[in-house]
């Protein structure tokens, strides 16, 4: 077992992995991720969501869990009151978000709690007209919210929504955010995709100040086939789905006008009967860790994380950035691996620096760096660089990851 404690830096603005003691973080980071509150630009904030969880705005203590940090790697939270909470219950749903919000409020009027530690907040709408009449109950805690996540998104109801986030933001002089979620039966039917997916790209591109990030609903998709995926797979297994996904990349993720788009949710957080064998190779944790990393494997095997992890590599090689959490333990797993690797920045950094250049060899020796073609992957990654740090020579994901997943140590 660790002994690392568990504490903030003096600064308190929000920072990816701040929960870790600064000595430790200079021996696993080249280069710290900078700081980040809800006053940054849009550009860096959508990268900066990282783990984003979601929570039914009908959960006890939401302002006990930010105030007392009780998952103190969380940087991004979209309380629900869409599809997490029932029918019946939105009236009970929106008096317990305001009174956390109040609550919030008041501990930072009082000074008890930094403001510039509240995780980047998101509330997530029912439809465009639900936002008008919620705005009117939250305005007065507007500062504190970063946005709002916009469901069903779609070409009968995107430019509604973007229409009436115009309005909010003009009459009470905010700068509100939003993600649209791209999980509609014209998205991912073949027939419609095409055509609604190009009407959406002109739409953003005339909003794409307000729009932080484009998520994708891989469950509604695969409602709409009878299909959920075991945790033994990958969404991309799920042809019809990875189909989709691939279309949504294709579109809104060129070069030009680029959206952040973040990768799908994971929905098993606990063990089950296993029937293919593991992925995660044993000596990558035990060259860091030695015995104990025999236990932090054992420890995500058995919860079947490595799924989850190799579907998360497989978003980062798609160009997604940060994914959609629906359990604590996932936050620092996601997080820990968009950290950029040393050699990946110093490629990036040499890339840049030698525009006028063809082709050359990398700072490593090991392979290409062709200046023209790989010239916004470079610009890409430094700006994951400022959010996510980067790793020292012989520290990867497995070095973040002596601790627990619920943010305390192991």
């Amino acid at each position: 077992k660790c002994d690392y404690k568990v504490s903030r830096l003096e600064d308190e603005t929000l920072r990816h992995f701040d929960y870790i003691d600064k000595e430790i973080l200079e021996q696993i980071f080249y280069k710290l991720p900078n700081m980040v509150s809800n006053n940054c630009d849009a550009d860096i904030l959508e990268y900066a969501l990282g783990a984003t969880l979601y929570m039914p705005a009908t959960r006890e203590n939401i302002d006990k869990i930010i105030l007392e940090k009780k998952f103190p790697e969380l940087s991004s939270l979209v309380i629900c009151l869409e599809d997490a909470i029932g029918d019946q219950e939105i009236e009970t749903a929106e008096a317990n978000l305001i009174e956390a919000l109040e609550k919030i409020n008041n501990s930072i009027e009082r000074n008890e709690f930094d403001k510039n530690a509240l995780p980047l907040l998101f509330i997530r709408t029912r439809n465009a007209e639900h936002l008008l009449s919620l705005i009117e109950k939250v305005t007065k805690y507007s500062q504190w919210i970063t946005g709002f996540v916009f469901p069903k998104f779609d070409e009968t109801n995107g430019e509604a929504y973007l229409k009436n986030l115009d309005y909010v933001n003009n009459k009470y002089n905010t700068r509100f955010l939003c993600m649209p979620i791209l999980e509609s039966k014209s998205i991912i039917f073949k027939e419609t995709r095409l055509e609604v997916l190009l009407y959406l790209s002109k739409l953003f591109v005339e909003h794409r100040e307000k729009i932080i990030n484009l998520r994708v609903g891989a469950t509604d998709f695969s409602s709409y086939f009878g299909l959920r995926r075991n945790r033994d797979f990958t969404v991309y297994d799920i042809h019809v789905i990875r189909d989709c996904i691939t279309d949504i990349i294709n579109v809104f993720a060129r070069n030009g006008e680029s959206f952040t788009i973040s990768g799908s949710v994971w929905e098993y957080f606990d063990n089950s009967e296993r029937i293919l064998k593991p992925r995660l190779r044993s000596t990558l944790f035990e060259e860091h860790l030695g015995v104990e990393g025999r236990v932090v494997r054992g420890e995500l095997l058995k919860k079947n994380l490595d799924g989850f992890i190799r579907e998360i590599l497989l978003d980062k090689e798609n160009g997604m950035i940060g994914k959609t959490v629906i359990h604590p333990s996932h936050i620092s797993i996601v997080n820990s691996l968009y950290v950029v690797r040393k050699e990946e920045y110093l490629d990036a950094i040499s890339i840049l620096e030698n525009n006028n250049c063809g082709v050359y060899k990398s700072v490593y020796n090991n392979k290409m760096n062709e200046i023209k073609p790989h010239t916004n992957w470079a610009k890409k990654i430094l700006k994951r660089a400022e959010v996510y740090g980067v790793f020292n020579e012989g520290s990867d994901f497995v070095s973040l990851l002596t601790y627990r997943m619920d943010g305390t140590v192991d």
